[in-house]
């Protein structure tokens, strides 16, 4: 059952609600997870853009689709424009630029991770909450093949944005 978020925040602004029931609501959910995947969302947490898409769009299964295959999609992109940069550029270009806000200490310790277990950590680190991402650098830095990352990076984004979804619409179901 969908909930209108207009019964939980009252009224929205006519354009508001125009954008939010229109095609470009999923346009722009796209651009979102696209910053999210290259690590340039700093101003909401990613654990949180599945489940506040499903409140703004209803969480019916073919949304729930919709809204997954988007997150997914986009933050792929994402991480793979993140991941050439890093092949590219380097990890020291990357340290210096201001929109990069991972320390020194923590890109060394997500390095210490991809040495260790090699391209499998790049999955599991995009299903783990807080570790969304982090091993994009390291991968992009390795000898890691393209299609591998996109792959892996996909596998995990999706296992990460499932869970999020399923636990939203299983707490809206037990609570309505």
């Amino acid at each position: 059952m969908n909930v209108p978020l207009q019964s939980i925040v009252g009224e929205f602004p006519p354009w508001l609600e125009g954008l939010l029931s229109s095609e470009w609501a999923y346009v722009v959910l796209f651009g979102v997870f696209v910053l999210e995947g290259a690590m340039l969302m700093y101003f909401v947490p990613s654990e949180l853009v599945v489940p506040g898409s499903l409140v703004l769009l209803g969480h019916s299964p073919d949304r729930v689709l919709a809204i997954l295959g988007i997150a997914v999609l986009g933050a792929t992109i994402g991480q793979f424009a993140l991941f050439k940069l890093a092949q590219r550029g380097g990890r020291e270009w990357l340290l210096r630029k201001r929109w990069f806000r991972v320390s020194e200490d923590t890109l060394d310790r997500f390095d210490g991770w991809f040495d260790r277990w090699g391209p499998i950590v790049v999955p599991v680190s995009n299903s783990l909450l807080f570790t969304r991402g982090m091993l994009t650098v390291p991968a992009g830095l390795s000898e890691m093949d393209d299609r591998q990352f996109v792959v892996l990076s996909a596998i995990g984004t999706l296992c990460f944005e499932a869970a999020l979804a399923g636990l939203y619409v299983f707490s809206v179901g037990l609570l309505w």
